[in-house]
């Protein structure tokens, strides 16, 4: 069921939060996701990255790779191991400006979770 928001924009399914990724992608995630570990630590990061804005939306500091892998991580009720470690590898500080997020680390857990 799609609820409208004021102005005539669409919310998203009932029990879901709308957020975004760097690359524009848009993710409906489970209100009950919010609560994790994982999520609170991404909400953090776009707290930090992006501030508060206006608009309402929340955008998180990643491309929809990985959010992908983290919508998977939480499907599967990943251990706390692995979601320390996939936060590790998040928040984990880059030699480089550009770099969000490191490649080795991320490609390897992909892996995991695409078996």
């Amino acid at each position: 069921m799609w609820h409208v928001v004021f102005g005539g924009g669409w919310q998203g399914h009932k029990g879901h939060c709308a957020m975004y990724t760097a690359d524009g992608r848009r993710f409906e995630v489970p209100l009950e996701y919010l609560g994790t570990t994982v999520f609170g630590e991404l909400l953090r990061m776009s707290q930090e990255e992006f501030g508060f804005t206006c608009d309402g939306r929340i955008t998180l500091p990643f491309d929809a790779v990985v959010m992908d892998y983290v919508m998977c991580l939480l499907r599967r009720n990943a251990s706390e191991e692995v979601e320390r470690a996939f936060l590790s590898s998040v928040v984990m500080p880059c030699q480089y400006p550009s770099c969000t997020v490191p490649n080795v680390a991320l490609h390897q857990q992909l892996a995991v979770c695409s078996s």
